[in-house]
């Protein structure tokens, strides 16, 4: 199916695939039959390739592939390579700090890593453009200005993917066997946690492919 392979060449690099471009660039004059459609490619994914089609932005239909397979035990998804482990540094810094954290955080953090965003390193290439670019992109992470600062900074926090991609209990287990603390140690964080494993827990990107249910989505205005 044109659509399955569609949605799996965006996938390679991580980008959410927009309704309006399944229209224009794959289903063309029958995009009167986009539901059922979507329908049949979402069925396809979960019995053939063992993913799951979301739709982590149901005002401007956003969809995104998630894989279904369970992560290995401690860890908060499988680090398939060093960009992964990368992301989830931050996004644990993000989550660790409350929701938001200030840019010049994240670059502290990574600097104790050895990970500077002003040199091109040799795994990374080019920290700051894969941090606030590719990352941003790919909804992992919000990159949005902070208003009336001089000179301008910006703040982080975990885009919507990562919000149905990255379990919040997951990480603060593996964040715990790190620092060799009980996860509950971290009260608020283990509250907030435990709330997004809940299966009556509201969760972004819960609606159905193809549904038209109103969904909150953060302005992309100030996002690069």
């Amino acid at each position: 199916m044109e659509l399955v392979q569609y949605f799996l060449i965006k996938d390679e690099n991580k980008l959410p695939v927009r309704r309006a471009d399944i229209v224009k660039n794959v289903l063309k004059e029958y995009k009167n039959v986009f539901q059922e459609i979507m329908k049949r490619t979402s069925h396809t994914f979960e019995k053939v390739y063992g993913f799951k089609v979301v739709e982590i932005d149901a005002k401007n239909h956003i969809y995104i592939l998630i894989n279904q397979l369970k992560p290995a035990e401690g860890a908060p998804e499988r680090i398939s390579n060093p960009n992964t482990g990368l992301l989830l540094v931050i996004l644990s810094v993000v989550f660790m700090k409350g929701g938001v954290v200030r840019e010049a955080s994240v670059w502290n953090t990574l600097k104790m890593m050895q990970v500077d965003p002003r040199e091109n390193h040799r795994v990374f290439g080019d920290v700051k453009k894969l941090v606030t670019d590719d990352f941003v992109r790919q909804r992992y992470l919000e990159y949005t200005k902070i208003p009336h600062t001089e000179p301008l900074e910006h703040e982080f926090r975990w885009g919507q993917r990562a919000e149905v991609e990255v379990s919040k209990l997951d990480m603060l287990e593996f964040l715990g066997q790190l620092h060799g603390k009980d996860p509950q140690h971290w009260s608020q964080q283990y509250k907030e946690a435990t709330n997004q494993a809940s299966p009556g827990s509201s969760q972004p990107g819960s609606s159905q492919p193809g549904s038209s249910q109103p969904g909150s989505s953060q302005p992309g205005s100030s996002q690069r």
